[in-house]
């Protein structure tokens, strides 16, 4: 291998991203170097691109990008158990303390000493990356090819927001059709939803949206805010009632004043989308007097939520390739991050080593160390 590589690195407190020629980086003892076949552009790469008021506080540059990817594994450190050379993996981004009280109790989602790759932490938009081996996730490469595999770790948010209830015969709306909310369309769908109302600005998304399955896609430009046109015509369009299941995937005060008008009395409210400001609610309006379940969610769960995506994705459930808006290089980074500003996409995968596998000798592939062996794996 060799001993450098290059990384989309955020160098300065400004606008923009470079591409940089640094050092390959050497994994600590229960460490994993992994060669990086494709990594993904999430809206929190966008974040710091733009080098928003949130990247500012929480991003100290210099920085390598990039949580979302997959590749193969091609060292290990000298205490690692159960990952070999030649493995074929994507990770969780989030690598969490394990011993606070969420760790420990099974929500290590919530972990409040989360780092995370690409924001805490370096990325994967690079040639190589070193991550935990505890953060570890094995692909089956016959049935997720890296462009697929990448997507795991984002569309397992969609999967935990929405399987967190049973939507087999409801109506459901989803507001917001980012790449979470357009996951989210092919989730209700699989589950077996009655109906599945979608709402986005971005004729962009709203045509993909009508691909992953939408019922009826609703552009709020279309209808005044002031009288309530979009909610009467949802309501409408599910035969007069309010709908049962509401998943709000955008954070737009908008959409959200829209989640707790729409649904029905008795009904559930989720918020996934993050407001980048505090948003006014009536409370007793829209959430008391309607008797509604409101669930605030983030994340997912480890890896409880990744044993639900490999089903989906592995058994053909949902299938994510309309998403897929274009392949690139690391050099075109910036005129990716471009189209995801304008809307004109919706996920970009990123090939750091131009599409190839790596060249692993003999083939070598994932098997349990000897239990009676201590040390380090033995590699065939």
């Amino acid at each position: 291998m060799a001993e450098s590589m290059f990384a989309v690195r955020k160098l300065k407190a400004e606008r923009g991203l470079s591409v940089c020629e640094i050092p390959r980086p050497t994994p600590g003892p229960e460490d994993v170097l992994v060669y990086v076949e494709a990594a993904s552009l999430c809206g929190t790469d966008l974040h710091i691109w733009n080098w928003d008021e949130w990247s500012q506080r929480r991003i100290k540059p210099p920085l390598t990008l990039g949580h979302e990817f997959c590749g193969t594994i091609v060292a290990v450190g000298e205490k690692v158990r159960t990952a070999v050379v030649g493995d074929y993996v994507s990770a969780e981004s989030h690598v969490t303390c394990g011993m606070c009280y969420q760790c420990r109790t099974g929500q290590a989602h919530m972990c409040p000493h989360t780092q995370i790759l690409g924001v805490d932490r370096e990325g994967a938009f690079a040639n190589y990356v070193v991550v935990p081996e505890k953060v570890i996730w094995q692909n089956n490469r016959a049935k997720l090819p890296p462009e697929i595999a990448t997507l795991q770790e984002p569309f397992g948010n969609a999967v935990f927001s929405t399987m967190n209830q049973d939507l087999s015969g409801q109506s459901v709306l989803v507001l917001g059709c980012g790449p979470i909310g357009l996951f989210t369309i092919g989730i209700c769908k699989a589950v077996g939803a009655k109906a599945v109302f979608a709402s986005d600005v971005h004729p962009f998304r709203i045509q993909l949206a009508t691909k992953m399955g939408a019922t009826q896609v609703f552009n709020p430009k279309d209808h005044s805010p002031s009288d309530g046109e979009i909610v009467d015509a949802i309501v409408q369009a599910n035969g007069g009632y309010g709908v049962d299941v509401v998943l709000e995937m955008s954070g737009a005060p908008s959409a959200i004043t829209t989640a707790f008008r729409v649904v029905r009395n008795g009904g559930t409210v989720i918020l996934f989308g993050i407001p980048s400001k505090p948003v006014e609610i009536d409370v007793a309006e829209n959430m008391i007097f309607k008797n509604l379940t409101v669930l605030a969610l983030n994340g997912r769960r480890i890896f409880d939520t990744w044993y639900k995506t490999r089903w989906l994705l592995e058994g053909g459930v949902i299938n994510l390739r309309p998403l897929i808006t274009k392949t690139i290089e690391l050099e075109e980074i910036n005129d990716a991050m471009a189209m995801l500003s304008r809307g004109d996409a919706c996920k970009i995968v990123v090939l750091p080593n131009h599409g190839r596998p790596a060249d692993i000798p003999g083939g070598q592939r994932a098997r349990m160390p000897d239990p009676n062996i201590t040390g380090a794996p033995v590699h065939r």
